[in-house]
């Protein structure tokens, strides 16, 4: 079985797997280290391939047991336990291992109060992080697309740290398309963009109270608890306090940066 020492944001997570295509899968997106011995990991994965049937919807069945949790979907199934240490992912193929790993690390930072995973692309500027956000067909990829050649932390999922007075970003290896750029630093969070494709540019700041609100559905979480949805709330109710969170109708264009920069 094959070790894969890997570094998500603050947190060291080992992988362990006999096959192949999640290896050379994962090779693509996550960035490899050596462990020294006194830095343990902070969760452990094993992973397997060859569960379930091919994607049919991103419903997920969520069962909370004795010893285990579970998150459950037609192509990946993952068992985790209460103090989210060790997990076992089971996936039909390479599209379901991404969100199964997506939905485990969302619920692993929940767990610990430590952040929210958001649905959306992020570009730096001037050394702050700008994140985009919508509807499915509002243009994040587009956003991440034209915000080239600023860094990208992010083009499907950006991974969101919520202290109190600060919201910081990390590099995501969560990626749709455009990879990512080896970055250890967080970035502060600047601004929040709701999209918009429109004929010509506006942004307008939200009221924090609509801010949250919007925000809510745009967060990957699954949940199992009613403390952990409330939790959840309590983050999202930070990052609205933190930071200004706009609608930005935008031109299919990179004008739009005019407006933020």
């Amino acid at each position: 079985m094959k070790i894969m020492h890997t570094r998500i944001a603050d947190h060291n997570i080992d992988i362990y797997t006999d096959s192949k295509r999640a290896w050379a899968f994962l090779s693509q997106y996550f960035f490899c280290f050596e462990r020294r011995e006194k830095d343990s990991g902070h969760l452990q994965i094993e992973i397997e391939m060859g569960y379930g049937v091919s994607f049919i919807d991103y419903n997920v069945e969520t069962k909370d047991e004795l010893d285990v949790i579970t998150f459950k979907r037609a192509d990946y199934k993952i068992e985790v336990d209460h103090g989210y240490k060790k997990a076992k992912i089971m996936a039909y193929d390479e599209l379901a291992l991404k969100h199964a790993t997506m939905n485990l690390y969302s619920a692993f930072i929940v767990h610990h109060n430590w952040g929210i995973l958001l649905h959306s692309s992020c570009a730096v500027d001037s050394e702050q992080a700008h994140i985009f956000t919508g509807h499915s067909g509002a243009g994040k990829s587009t956003a991440a697309e034209l915000s080239q050649p600023r860094l990208l932390l992010s083009d499907e999922a950006t991974i969101v740290k919520v202290q109190t007075g600060s919201v910081m970003i990390y590099n995501s290896p969560f990626r749709s398309e455009l990879h990512a750029k080896e970055v250890e630093q967080p970035i502060p969070l600047a601004s929040i963009q709701l999209l918009y494709q429109a004929p010509r540019n506006v942004r307008i700041q939200q009221r924090k109270s609509v801010a949250l609100v919007e925000l809510i559905d745009k967060v990957f979480y699954w949940s199992y608890r009613k403390e952990q949805v409330s939790q959840l709330m309590k983050l999202l109710k930070q990052v609205a306090d933190e930071v200004p969170v706009y609608h930005l109708h935008f031109q299919k264009n990179n004008t739009f940066w005019e407006l933020i920069s």
